[in-house]
């Protein structure tokens, strides 16, 4: 059994999740800890439950997601792991920073600890996360998928009645149109999506309600 956490964090009130099972193994899916109060409330839930996090992932290289890298890495030891087409964004988050949201980031930005590819696993206590490509948001947009407990974090990709935006640089609205085809024809419909921003959904939910997944 999974147990999932949601915290919500900056100013774009992203979720970040931690996701462990009864091992006390868990990984750390898109941080996105910007103040301190969020940092402190990922490390007291990581504390409290007496997890080892083996895993930093992003389903993808925008800032909003990955705010929180450099402190998971000086906290825990892990650097951030994400698919490679997104090395230009994630390679340079103090520009984006800069550009974006006209900060400063108060850290050095640390590397990226291991390039992802579609169709690998990441293994964590007795489960393991398959990664599946879904380029459109970014091009290195990727979905974490278990199979096993019937749940995948789909980051920005697909949201709850809606999807990500695809007008950033590197955006393809017609890359989104065949995630979200790959999206339908590969995840039951009885999987539970945990999504970059608002709240999760089903597969079956969205398939019916979601206009974007009628393509």
């Amino acid at each position: 059994m999974l147990n999932i956490k949601r915290l919500m964090c900056n100013p774009l009130q992203e979720n970040c999740y931690v996701v462990s099972d009864d091992s006390g193994e868990c990984v750390i899916i898109d941080c996105g800890a910007f103040y301190p109060e969020e940092e402190e409330a990922i490390s007291n839930y990581i504390g409290r439950e007496k997890l080892h996090p083996v895993h930093l992932l992003a389903t993808h290289g925008h800032l909003d997601h990955n705010f929180g890298n450099t402190w998971i890495d000086r906290t825990y030891g892990l650097r951030v792991e994400i698919v490679r087409a997104d090395d230009y964004l994630i390679e340079h988050l103090s520009e984006q920073a800069a550009n974006l949201f006209g900060l400063q980031l108060p850290q050095e930005e640390t590397s990226v600890g291991r390039w992802l590819a579609d169709g690998e696993t990441i293994s964590f206590g007795a489960h393991t996360l398959s990664v599946i490509g879904t380029p459109g948001h970014t091009p290195g947009s990727c979905l974490f998928w278990c199979k096993e407990e019937k749940v995948a974090f789909t980051g920005d990709t697909l949201f709850r009645m809606s999807i990500g935006r695809t007008d950033f640089d590197g955006g393809s609205y017609k890359q989104m149109v065949e995630s979200l085809r790959l999206i339908a024809a590969t995840l039951p419909t009885d999987t539970t999506i945990y999504c970059g921003h608002g709240q999760s959904s089903t597969i079956a939910d969205e398939l019916h309600y979601n206009p974007y997944l009628r393509v």
